[in-house]
């Protein structure tokens, strides 16, 4: 009995001891600020009402939730900024993929960001799970470059794209912008902040009208 005992509270210090350095674990700071900034300039805090919106490029709510963000930044001008933090969802097939594939691109060149991110909105229904379920990682891997990247960056870059896509850098930055995520209480895509809050209805699309709600009394402050 005295042994068992012993064994238990061995195993509960273990387990303690694992808790406490997986809570204490430093998440790497990347040498940017994550997330991508629409439409111009990286918004300086306090200048202007910023939307920060976590997508995944093969999720259809994210999907439906990109034209009314962008309309918001017509609407608005400078006043609002919006910033796309990528959050690949595990249950999503190929999703870590299409991310590693925007942060790639942006190392070429960050006007690429934003019409990558739409072609995988765009096409996403070839790439979300079933459609893929026979195919290998490399057959994928290449379909995506081939019909989604080289429209984008021209048959010019693709040796350095391909490079960049197998340098460990953008599989590290895409870890980094789901790990950011997570930490911030990210649970699905899409997942909305306003000004550094999550607002209501985040997991789901956000219509034009809402966000207008949301925003005017803010904007009207600033």
């Amino acid at each position: 009995m005295e042994a068992s005992r012993r064994v238990s509270l061995l195993l509960l210090a273990i387990i303690g001891y694992c808790a406490f350095r997986g809570c204490s674990a430093q998440v790497p700071i990347p040498a940017r600020t994550d997330g991508f900034v629409y439409g111009g300039k990286p918004p300086a805090w306090g200048e202007t009402v910023v939307v920060e919106a976590f997508f995944d490029p093969v999720c259809p709510d994210s999907h439906d939730s990109w034209p009314a963000l962008k309309k918001i930044v017509d609407h608005y001008g400078g006043r609002v900024s919006v910033v796309v933090h990528l959050f690949p969802l595990p249950y999503h097939s190929y999703a870590f993929i299409a991310c590693q594939s925007i942060h790639t691109v942006n190392k070429l060149n960050p006007s690429y960001v934003y019409p990558l991110l739409e072609k995988f909105f765009k096409y996403q229904e070839g790439y979300y799970n079933r459609p893929t379920y026979m195919k290998s990682r490399a057959a994928v891997v290449d379909e995506i470059i081939k019909n989604l990247v080289v429209p984008i960056i021209g048959e010019t870059n693709l040796s350095a794209y391909t490079t960049g896509f197998n340098d460990s850098q953008s599989g590290q930055a895409a870890r980094i912008s789901f790990k950011n995520g997570c930490l911030r209480g990210v649970t699905g895509t899409p997942y909305f902040f306003v000004n550094g809050i999550p607002i209501n209805g985040s997991g789901s699309p956000v219509d034009y009208k809402h966000w207008i709600s949301i925003l005017d009394p803010l904007v009207s402050k600033m």
